[in-house]
């Protein structure tokens, strides 16, 4: 039977380097080990228990369970309380040491209550079974070793090490309480008192590799949420939403990549935009269409170090020849992203098929090399340190560019039909010449800014004259395109046109209108052109579209529009703060893969936005408003 717990139940922990998703009732159905794209060894998330999970419950069916993070941490608690007692079962991943560790923690806070754990280990998103060995070892020596000293009421159990171990992976679990091998699962039941603690560690490591030590469970929960803790504090934004800004910052933290600053579009693969669709992709990648929008919210909210990070990485994706610029990169960059099916796993709620690589890495995206430069730019506007060889970078693709803006192109959206010229991917490629001028201007860069001008001004005519529908007052999707499309309403945020221009006014309210589900925003329809992108199905409402929306509604004036949709935006996430890619308003379900960076920067740059009572545009590194110069290079 296919697993279809809600996506809206699971609650993320992680290292800073993988993450695994822990359903509400106690189970891990998500690990990837040991980065975020590598092979999960628990993948019941797209299938069934039968490709991996690790369940701990207590064995009193009748229960009630609420959870939380605590503080400003990524230490998932969540309460049980059943007819014996109460217990929490804490659960986190320390910061990435020699190993990945994930660390649950069973804590006795009421009576006596009966737990048991389940563990089934599928190596290769749930195709290798491993070879698997129980080994105990003496009482004091367990490297869980935090049984509460306590806890009088029961015999002090032998601790458990297990081991298994498959091709390059290995993984160890210690265990405070013995385990036993039945049905190909491990499995354990044991009995939690008030005061008492019963702790596990499970450790990978590539298996040529010696064994690593674990981690401690009560040194490192104390050092886990210190570090969130400390971290969270740099946060300077102050304003109405400060708990719900917080939180989505911990997350984006989290999909943060720390040995290269890249950050992953989403901790999960195949995560369906329509349940039984085929609407199913690889995320756990690094997409250059975030890029300026994730700089802002880190900037905004006081991040430099982040934003530093996430700048380094982008200057080292894009080096090299201008012209094979790719619309996403592996988290250290990799260019080759082959995409394949998994056909032994059903896919979430029978959602097939199961992907892994994203084959659009390989599409002609032209809005890329407009969102590199942009993000660039912003990076130099917000004094992060700028080297010769990145300008010289950004002059080359501006060179590329200025030879090729007039090729039609896949979209920001990823169209897997035929070309077109997107009025968006147009619009960018303008944003970047006009960044290139601005980096002169200045900066007191060298360039050749006449030259770019006149380019800036060719290229805001043509979108202007072939983009816009005079019948109905709007910007379309592509040029002579009956659809319309959300990154339409980013035209005054990239500074194309100003916020009161009638035709930017028009394409809001048109766009508000036409793309509505349910009270949020599609990406587009569709069903529009004959289906422009080339895919059966359908898709819910977008969730970072539906936050441009609230910017849009802000920035033409309608601040009380943009409040009443921000707040139910808000009320969109789950119980610990969490947002999907999309949510179907039909069913009240969040759909597409989760956490999603885009929704989380969404938010936060909505926040910073309505909190200030300005206007923005992404030319200004702190959301703060700016006054719009397009006059200096465009015209229309």
């Amino acid at each position: 039977m296919t697993a279809s717990i809600p996506i809206e139940d699971y609650a993320l922990i992680g290292d800073m380097q993988t993450g695994a998703l822990v359903a509400r009732e106690g189970s891990i159905d998500w690990l990837c080990l040991p980065d975020y794209d590598d092979k999960a060894c628990f993948a019941a998330l797209l299938h069934d228990r039968s490709a991996g999970h690790w369940t701990i419950a207590p064995v009193d069916g009748a229960h009630t369970c609420s959870r939380r993070y605590e503080d400003d941490s990524l230490v998932l608690r969540t309460r049980w309380q059943t007819s014996q007692g109460v217990i929490e079962v804490v659960d986190f991943m320390p910061p990435r040491g020699d190993a990945a560790d994930v660390v649950r923690i069973v804590e006795g806070i009421s009576g006596e209550v009966d737990v048991s754990t389940t563990m089934r280990l599928r190596f290769d998103y749930g195709r290798v079974k491993p070879w698997v060995r129980l080994a105990d070892e003496p009482v004091g020596t367990s490297a869980a070793g935090s049984r509460s000293q306590d806890a009088r009421h029961h015999a002090e159990p032998r601790p458990t090490v297990v081991s298994a171990i498959a091709g390059p992976d290995a993984v160890w679990l210690h265990a405070d309480v013995p385990f036993r091998l039945e049905d190909e699962e491990l499995r354990a039941s044991f009995t939690v008192s008030e005061g008492e603690h019963v702790s596990f560690v499970l450790t990978h490591q590539l298996s040529h590799l010696p064994r690593p030590e674990p981690a401690d469970p009560g040194r490192a929960l104390e050092h886990t949420r210190r570090t969130w803790n400390d971290w969270a504090e740099r946060c300077n934004y102050q304003g109405p939403w400060e708990e719900e800004v917080r939180r989505s910052l911990v997350l984006l933290k989290a999909l943060t990549f720390a040995p290269t600053g890249g950050i992953v579009a989403a901790a999960t693969t195949s995560l369906p935009e329509e349940i039984g669709g085929v609407r199913n992709w690889d995320y756990r990648y690094c997409w250059l269409r975030d890029a300026t929008f994730t700089l802002q919210a880190l900037l905004g909210a006081g991040f430099i170090d982040e934003a530093a990070g996430w700048r380094e990485w982008l200057v080292r994706a894009v080096a090299g020849d201008p012209a094979r610029l790719q619309i996403m990169y592996g988290l250290d960059g990799t260019q080759r992203l082959p995409e394949s099916t998994l056909d032994w796993l059903d896919g979430y709620a029978g959602s097939g098929p199961v992907r892994v690589g994203n084959a659009a890495a390989s599409q002609h995206q032209l809005d890329v090399w407009g969102e590199a430069l942009d993000g660039l730019y912003l990076a130099r506007e917000a004094g992060l340190e700028v080297t010769d060889s990145a300008w010289d970078l950004q002059r080359a693709l501006l060179h590329w560019l200025e030879e090729h803006w007039t090729e039609p192109d896949n979209g920001l959206w990823e169209m897997r039909g035929p070309r077109r010229h997107f009025v968006h991917s147009k619009v960018m490629a303008w944003a970047g010449v006009d960044r290139a001028i601005r980096s002169v201007e200045d900066h007191g860069l060298e360039g050749d800014v006449e030259e770019w001008r006149e380019l800036a001004a060719r290229i805001h005519a043509d979108v202007c004259a072939r983009g816009y529908d005079e019948s109905r007052g709007t910007f379309t999707q592509f040029y002579g395109s009956q659809g319309l499309d959300a990154s339409l309403l980013l035209i005054p945020r990239v500074g194309f046109l100003p916020w009161d221009d009638p035709r930017v006014v028009g394409t809001v309210e048109a766009v508000a209108r036409e793309l509505d589900r349910g009270g949020f925003l599609l990406r587009y329809d569709t069903g529009a052109d004959g289906g422009a992108d080339g895919l059966p199905g359908d898709e819910a409402a977008f969730l970072a579209c539906s936050f441009w929306l609230v910017d849009a509604f802000h920035g033409i004036g309608q601040t009380e529009r943009a409040e009443e949709l921000f707040n139910r935006l808000l009320s969109l996430r789950n119980d610990v703060g969490m947002l999907a890619e999309e949510y179907d308003p039909h069913t009240g379900r969040h759909l597409g893969n989760t956490p999603q960076a885009f929704s989380l920067v969404g938010l936060v740059n909505s926040a910073l936005h309505l909190s200030r009572g300005r206007r923005t545009d992404s030319r200004d590194a702190r959301g703060e408003s700016a006054p719009h110069r397009s006059s200096r290079s465009s015209a229309g």
